[in-house]
């Protein structure tokens, strides 16, 4: 029994350091072999500004990106466009995105999604949903999700030349 507890407290210790350093590494990327471990990504049910109810569990299947933004983020603006042709190259693969504004304006939100011809599905989110997917404290900050709806991971990049090979791994899984 005591040989069992200690075994235990190994495999916890080892189990810890290997989240520490993996967490220290500074990269931003997902960890391929984490995929066996994912937890479930918290789920959502919202309504998107064409007023369709928009659930990531509807989602099942797809890859999806979920983009946590806001009209007054000036990096916010500056990655609309890469998400839109993002979009448009990986959703007819099976990837969609979803932007989840932080906005207390929809009025303010419906112009913006009109301006930068955002050609995915965006709704209004609010504190306890970004809680829910570990805090977002800054943005723009995205979530990545399997096909399983499962987290992947996050970023806070919108750079397709870091986005790309994930979400071509992730689409073969």
């Amino acid at each position: 029994m005591a040989g069992n507890h200690r075994r235990a407290k190994l495999w916890s210790g080892l189990a810890l350091l290997s989240g520490l350093a993996a967490a220290c590494s500074g990269k931003e990327k997902p960890d391929a072999a984490a995929a066996p471990t994912r937890a479930a990504a918290p789920t959502f049910q919202l309504t998107a500004l064409d007023g369709q109810s928009l659930t990531l569990s509807a989602l099942r299947g797809k890859v999806v990106l979920i983009d946590f933004w806001a009209t007054w983020c000036g990096p916010c603006r500056d990655e609309v466009p890469k998400l839109v042709e993002l979009q448009r190259a990986y959703g007819p693969r099976g990837v969609q995105l979803v932007g989840i504004s932080m906005d207390d304006d929809a009025d303010k939100v419906k112009a913006f999604y009109r301006e930068l011809h955002m050609n995915y599905p965006v709704a209004i989110g609010e504190a306890a949903l970004g809680e829910r997917f570990g805090g977002v404290l800054g943005l723009p900050v995205k979530f990545l999700v399997d096909k399983q709806g499962r987290l992947v991971g996050r970023l806070d990049t919108a750079d397709p030349a870091q986005l790309r090979p994930e979400l071509d791994r992730l689409l073969t899984e």
